[in-house]
């Protein structure tokens, strides 16, 4: 097999930059990332630039934040008391808790600011509301 269609696997090489050029994920000196084409496994805009590629194509493409994080949600930015955080739970930016929400699902938020009566949480990923580009290597097609 050598085009990806759906239900390939695709094995690959990548790195991801912000838009400053800056990178903020490679698989350099790892093993590829591996996917199934159509399972929904890797960001969607990514696993649509897939389409059609060949194996040992390169490709570099740009995802907008739609098809990757999606778009920062300001309601995701929560301030709570100091107080309501245990003890045992250092107060530094950077920090991730997991949260259960009223409805009772889990979820992870970054301590972003910590005052002396605040902690600001937020819950939107670390890359929302950026638009991703991507340098893909095809190196493996199952």
């Amino acid at each position: 097999m050598t085009k990806v269609t759906q239900g390939t696997s695709v094995s690959f090489h990548y790195t991801g930059t912000l838009d400053d050029g800056s990178v903020f994920d490679s698989s350099d000196g790892r093993d590829p990332l591996q996917f199934t084409m159509g399972e929904g496994e890797i960001i969607p805009g990514l696993e649509a630039a897939f389409e059609g590629m060949n194996l040992g194509d390169r490709k570099t493409v740009t995802v907008p934040a739609d098809q990757a994080y999606g778009q920062h949600i300001a309601d995701g930015v929560q301030q709570v008391p100091r107080e309501a955080i245990p003890d045992d739970i250092p107060l530094e930016p950077g920090t991730k808790l997991q949260l259960q929400t009223p409805e009772g699902q889990t979820m992870v938020a970054a301590i972003t600011e910590v005052s002396d009566t605040q902690v600001t949480l937020d819950a939107n990923h670390p890359l929302a509301g950026q638009d991703l580009t991507f340098a893909v290597h095809i190196v493996a097609l199952g």
